[in-house]
C-alpha cells in the first residue's frame, strides 16, 4: 500500500463528447477530498501514441474508454492501489472515504449492480448492451500488483465480454463488493432522496447520458440541477 502521504491515484474515462462531464468531475473531486488527488483522464490518441491502444473501434463500443480502462494497472506499473471511473459522475462527497475502503484481499473491488437494462439505446443513439456484472467496471479500485493479467497485448486482443465481466482474474472470489453509494445509476435506480452528507449517494453516475448532452438536459431532474451547480461553482459563475 502507498505511503500515507502518496496522492490518491485516480484514472478517469475519457471521451471528447464528455469533455464537460470529465472537467465537473474532476472539480467536484478536488472540492470534496481531504487528500491530494493524482487525476488522469485516459485519452485516447495519447494512449495510441504510446503504443499501449491499437484496438479497432467496436461497433458495441458505446464511449471511447469501454477498453482504456483496463490499462490502468499497467500505466501504474503494475503496483500499488488505483480508483478508475468512468467520466460521466458526479462526486458529491470524500473520496478519501472510498480510498479507505481498499482491501488487500481483492484485486478488484466495485459496486455490484444487478442492473438488466430495459432499453436498447442509451446516449446519441449508442447501443445499450445487457451483459453480466453490467457497469461493475464503471468505478473500480485497482489492486494493480493483483492485476498482472491486463497487460496491453490481453487488453488489445481480449473481448469486451472477457473485459468487462473480469475473465482475467481467478474467479469471483477477487472482487470485492463496495457499498452502493459509490455508484448510484441515475434514472436507473431510485432517485436519492438525501444528500451525501445525510447518508444519500457520494458518486452520481449518469450511465444512460447526462445534462452535459443538450438532448438530455433534465436528465436526473433533481440531480440534473445539481450538475448544473456544481458546474457553475467549477467556472465560478455565481449568483
Amino acid at each position: 500500500m502507498e505511503p500515507s502521504a502518496a496522492p490518491i491515484r485516480i484514472f478517469i474515462g475519457y471521451d471528447p463528447r464528455e469533455r464537460a462531464a470529465t472537467n465537473v468531475l474532476i472539480d467536484s473531486l478536488y472540492q470534496h477530498s481531504s487528500l491530494p488527488l493524482a487525476i488522469t483522464p485516459l485519452v485516447t490518441p495519447q494512449l495510441e501514441n504510446q503504443g499501449l491502444y491499437r484496438r479497432e473501434r467496436d461497433p458495441k463500443q458505446s464511449t471511447a474508454f469501454s477498453f482504456t480502462r483496463f490499462l490502468v494497472p499497467h500505466l501504474c506499473s503494475y503496483g500499488g492501489w488505483a480508483i478508475f471511473m468512468d467520466c460521466d459522475m458526479l462526486c458529491r462527497g470524500d473520496i478519501a472515504e472510498l480510498w479507505q475502503a481498499r482491501d488487500a484481499a481483492y484485486a478488484v473491488q466495485c459496486v455490484q449492480h444487478e442492473h438488466v437494462p430495459g432499453e436498447t439505446v442509451k446516449f446519441l443513439g449508442e447501443v445499450q448492451s445487457a451483459y453480466p456484472k453490467k457497469n461493475w467496471s464503471s468505478l473500480m479500485l485497482l489492486n494493480c500488483e493483483r492485476c498482472t493479467a491486463l497487460t496491453p497485448d490481453y487488453v488489445n486482443t481480449a473481448t469486451g465480454l472477457e473485459l468487462h465481466r473480469f475473465h482475467w482474474l481467478a474467479g469471483d472470489h477477487e472482487i470485492g463488493a463496495l457499498p452502493d453509494r459509490w455508484n448510484h445509476l441515475v434514472d436507473v435506480q431510485p432517485a436519492p432522496d438525501a444528500s451525501a452528507e445525510q447518508g444519500g449517494p457520494t458518486l452520481l453516475h449518469w450511465t444512460l447520458g447526462g445534462p452535459w448532452f443538450r438532448e438530455q438536459f433534465a436528465m436526473g431532474g433533481v440531480l440534473a440541477a445539481e450538475w448544473y451547480r456544481a458546474r457553475d461553482d467549477a467556472m465560478g459563475l455565481w449568483d
